[in-house]
């Protein structure tokens, strides 16, 4: 026999489930020959009307992962009206599934490649966290979604990673009153910068701290009060001069900070 069969994938997103199925199947066969076609995007009962005038010529079956219930089950009643063999692969899964969680399926086409965009969004959000992290590259301020300015230790690496895990693009420039600001902060739209504060003695404690977890003593200049007195004047200065958003972070966890950076994103449509 020259060709065993002919197998049809039909899809109503790109049918890479369904091939990759099909392929797995028609390779426990040895014998004769066959061949898959792949048919994405059917959203119309005409299309399959035609698929299956084609499909009756041949020695074959469907594969489909039509999620649509109406075309779902006109493809179904229409396959055994022109007597062809048809499988849905999905829906014993869908079932299975539905039983366990106690709620139906969404029937729409596609999620799984739109979970796949939302992953590599997110890596691209990380990536860029990292590459533009404590002031490294002024360049990133322009591309960011979000800048975040502060003096040191008001969690603005925690929440740059943080956010870039909600697929938001975060640049962090640290402040400090010897370093003249970056010109890329006054060429933004105030509302992309978010600028974070801290309580003075609770900077205090906190770089104690971090001084002692360093191996230093708590005598340095970076732990004074005096110093983070100074600083933070600094930052609340420029904060006032740029016009952006000030928020404490005294006594707040980085996941509520994140909440309120994204409200006002979302107060001021800077993200979709």
């Amino acid at each position: 026999m020259d060709k065993l069969m002919v197998a049809y994938v039909l899809s109503d997103s790109i049918g890479e489930t369904g091939e990759e199925v099909a392929q797995a199947a028609v390779s426990q066969f040895n014998s004769g020959e066959y061949e898959i076609r792949r048919f994405p995007y059917i959203t119309e009962e005409s299309q399959i009307i035609e698929i299956l005038e084609e499909a009756k010529q041949e020695n074959c079956i469907i594969l489909f992962t039509i999620v649509i219930e109406s075309l779902r089950k006109f493809l179904i009643n229409k396959s055994k009206e022109y007597g062809i063999q048809s499988i849905d692969i999905l829906e014993p899964i869908l079932n299975a599934i539905q039983k366990v969680v106690g709620f139906e399926p969404k029937r729409e086409p596609g999620l799984i490649r739109k979970l796949d965009e939302n992953y590599f969004r997110k890596v691209a959000a990380v990536e860029f966290a990292v590459k533009y992290d404590d002031g490294k590259d002024t360049r990133g301020i322009k591309k960011a979604d979000i800048v975040l300015i502060g003096v040191s230790r008001t969690s603005k690496t925690p929440l740059s990673m943080y956010l870039a895990h909600k697929n938001v693009k975060v640049a962090n420039i640290p402040l400090l009153p010897e370093v003249k600001p970056p010109k890329e902060l006054y060429e933004i739209d105030p509302r992309k910068i978010m600028g974070l504060t801290a309580n003075p003695i609770k900077l205090n404690e906190i770089r104690q701290e971090r001084l002692k977890a360093l191996g230093l003593g708590n005598t340095a200049n970076y732990a004074s009060m005096e110093r983070i007195l100074r600083e933070i004047e600094y930052a609340e200065e420029l904060m006032k001069d740029l016009g952006c958003e000030v928020i404490d972070v005294s006594n707040k966890a980085v996941e509520e900070t994140a909440g309120v950076i994204q409200e006002l994103m979302r107060i001021n449509h800077m993200k979709d």
